[in-house]
């Protein structure tokens, strides 16, 4: 029974009011696709399928794994194939994994906040373009916390309408795409899965303590939660943004094929590597957040300090000058241009994902139309 046929016929089948027994025919159904064969899976990819336990789950759903990534949907990530609670749709998302994660949430709509931030981080470590047909948010038509934290937690999803599924090539061309986003988004949750709480101790590693052969090391970005500074008159909040955009930017890189690295680089925010590791130029990025519009000051900030550190901390230690990249909050207008006339690329956060100078474009960190 190939995907399409699957799929048409658990929607046909399936009783959420039964028990979720082998005896009944939706759950068979769903407990026989471990062991099918003439599924499209992508290479490697292994499948299951979920309608309960006990009782019948108002949302059936099919999981697709990468065994390199994982193999359980109690924690990280994966794909599904989720049907409505009215089983009229199913959707295939890129899912996190809730059990694992409600033991330290156990308050629900607390668990759907995390999952919904954790989703929008990883969802900003894939290229805007390529995004362009994966951006549905499903809702399931489900009251239960489990289907509603699906929802909350879906990276990226494309819904199909049961009575207008596409062909069995297309659903298995949009599975092995989903496929690359969720290696994608792996490496992006890798590094959020780094980044230190508020409450723990900070550690500064050497620079040699570092290999230089995974893209990930070297890259342990700052905690980006709220933090309090004592002034005269009281105790005020202050938001880390900065930390929080060196951190996405970080991310972003890496799908870019870049190495990001801030441990032993301070006070440089970031230094991007790319290659076999041998003598090369780097890439010297200093973050600026934009502060009431004031794209000015910001501007003015990163250009002194990128030329300060390219001297100081490469060029006057051998290195060869590194490429210049300062990066913004927002974006900063007609000062774009001038940065390139001063040879530094310009990037900004843009919705969920990059813009980016022409500069900046030439070295794939943005798209080109960007501008």
């Amino acid at each position: 029974m190939p995907l399409r046929d699957l799929l048409i016929r658990i929607a046909a089948i399936y009783d959420a009011t039964a028990l979720a027994s082998k005896d009944v025919p939706g759950q068979a159904l769903l407990r026989s696709v471990k062991e099918r064969e003439d599924l499209p899976l992508p290479p490697g990819f292994t499948a299951d399928g979920h309608g309960g336990q006990g009782f019948a789950s108002g949302t059936p759903w099919i999981g697709v794994y990468d065994p390199a990534i994982n193999t359980e949907p109690h924690d990280g990530l994966y794909l599904a194939y989720i049907f409505s609670a009215d089983l009229s749709a199913v959707t295939l998302t890129l899912q996190q994994g809730v059990t694992s994660l409600k033991k330290s949430i156990p308050r629900r709509s607390e668990l759907r906040r995390e999952l919904q931030t954790r989703a929008q981080r990883l969802r900003a470590a894939l290229p805007p373009a390529s995004m362009l047909n994966w951006s549905h948010q499903p809702v399931f038509g489900s009251g239960d916390w489990r289907p509603r934290s699906y929802e909350a937690g879906s990276v990226i999803a494309r819904r199909y309408e049961i009575a207008k599924l596409p062909t069995e090539e297309m659903l298995a061309a949009d599975l092995l795409e989903a496929s690359k986003f969720l290696r994608d988004v792996t490496v992006a949750q890798r590094i959020h899965l780094q980044m230190p709480d508020a409450a723990d101790p900070r550690v500064e590693y050497l620079p040699e303590e570092h290999s230089a052969s995974d893209a990930l090391d070297g890259f342990c970005p700052k905690d980006s939660s709220d933090y309090y500074v004592h002034i005269q008159g009281g105790k005020r909040r202050r938001t880390r943004r900065h930390e929080a955009l060196i951190a996405d930017f970080g991310y972003h890189s890496v799908t870019c094929g870049y190495t990001p690295i801030v441990a032993g680089m301070h006070p440089r925010d970031l230094v991007l590597r790319r290659g076999d590791g041998s003598v090369q130029r780097s890439w010297l990025v200093e973050g600026k957040t934009v502060k009431n519009g004031n794209t000015t000051n910001a501007v003015r900030q990163a250009v002194a300090q990128l030329f300060e550190y390219s001297h100081f901390w490469h060029e006057k230690r051998g290195e060869l000058k590194p490429y210049l990249i300062a990066l913004f909050t927002e974006g900063i207008g007609h000062y774009a241009e001038y940065l390139e006339d001063h040879g530094i690329g310009s990037v900004w956060r843009s919705g969920d994902g990059w813009g980016g100078s022409p500069r900046a474009a030439s070295w794939g960190l943005v798209n080109n139309d960007s501008m």
